[in-house]
């Protein structure tokens, strides 16, 4: 699993040093969701800039040049390409420089999509890559081709996606997103727990959080305003939760979309639900590894912590030590 990370300062009210230091707070603590590599985009005189390494984050020197206004960042877990060939870190660039993507998860129909999609030959091996091919296809990043990309790719994911006007889009799929609003910025993490860390490290109190459910496509202008679109997302609901009583579809407090399909965000304080983010991660993880879901719950059952659960679905023998051997399915 890896970790999206980033800010919009919307309303100009960050200088780039303190830009800076919440991107190095919040890039340490979405370590714990990968240390392979780390990488942020931002765009400096109408080009994006990516800076990406194999490194952990708290090896790298982040610096900025100008005072950015959206910053997109991710930490790797490697699944597929070496993190020591740097092309196969995120974020990637388009083909024609116009946008920079990041997604946390893993596409299983990768190989699929570019036979059948015709797409080009590339030295990229990451999965992930597909995404960004399937919105050149379309020759523009819009919520169309964005539509487009989501509805085909099949596997976990969250994408986010970063133009050269500085708008941030966010496709948001079965893997988590957790968004704090405060006077004239943004801050986000894939994970309402390492966005709470962060937070608390930086001593950033007062915020609102965004709602931001399956299927939601949100593109928040350098002005700070969001608007909405959607996709059919297709997921087999799991319901197994047995401890928290947690709607599974609704990390946060419930806000409502206004008619003019401009969202509105909720309370404020540190409200954010790092146990629903934990079961969600699982349920993904497992999907994605041909795992059959119920057996999050029933690892639960047996008094197994995330971690323990986590390293259990990524190594198939120790999993099948736990539990009956038909509960594995080999994709």
């Amino acid at each position: 699993m890896c970790c999206l990370f980033g800010l919009i300062d919307c309303g100009n009210v960050l200088n780039v040093k303190k830009k800076e230091r919440i991107i190095k707070v919040l890039s340490k603590e979405c370590e714990a969701r990968g240390t392979d590599a780390t990488g942020v985009a931002y765009v400096y005189k109408d080009r994006i800039i990516v800076y990406k390494r194999p490194l952990p984050a708290r090896k790298m020197n982040i610096y900025f040049k100008g005072n950015p206004t959206v910053i997109m960042g991710h930490t790797r877990l490697s699944t597929q390409g070496s993190e020591k060939i740097n092309c196969n870190n995120h974020p990637f660039l388009s083909e024609n420089n116009d946008f920079a993507l990041a997604h946390n998860g893993v596409l299983y129909n990768d190989a699929f999509l570019k036979r059948t999609e015709k797409l080009p030959s590339t030295k990229i091996q990451t999965n992930s890559y597909v995404a960004v091919q399937l919105i050149d296809k379309k020759n523009a990043l819009s919520f169309e081709s964005l539509r487009f990309m989501a509805k085909k790719v099949e596997g976990s994911f969250c994408f986010t996606v970063l133009d050269k006007d500085n708008s941030l889009y966010i496709v948001k799929g079965d893997n988590p997103m957790a968004i704090a609003h405060f006077n004239g910025f943004y801050i986000y993490a894939s994970t309402a727990e390492i966005l709470r860390k962060a937070l608390i490290k930086l001593n950033l109190k007062d915020f609102t959080t965004v709602e931001i459910k399956e299927g939601d496509i949100f593109k928040f202008t350098p002005d700070g305003k969001i608007t909405k679109n959607t996709f059919d997302f297709a997921y087999d609901l799991f319901y197994g939760y047995p401890y928290w009583g947690i709607n599974p579809r609704n990390p946060f407090r419930t806000t409502k979309d206004s008619k003019d399909n401009t969202i509105s965000v909720g309370r404020s304080g540190y409200q954010l639900n790092p146990q629903q983010d934990y079961i969600d991660d699982l349920v993904s993880c497992a999907k994605s590894l041909g795992i059959d879901e119920s057996i999050v719950c029933e690892l639960m059952d047996m008094g197994w912590d995330y971690i323990d659960i986590e390293d259990m679905l990524y190594d198939p023998e120790y999993l099948c030590e736990m539990l009956e051997d038909d509960y594995y399915v080999e994709i």
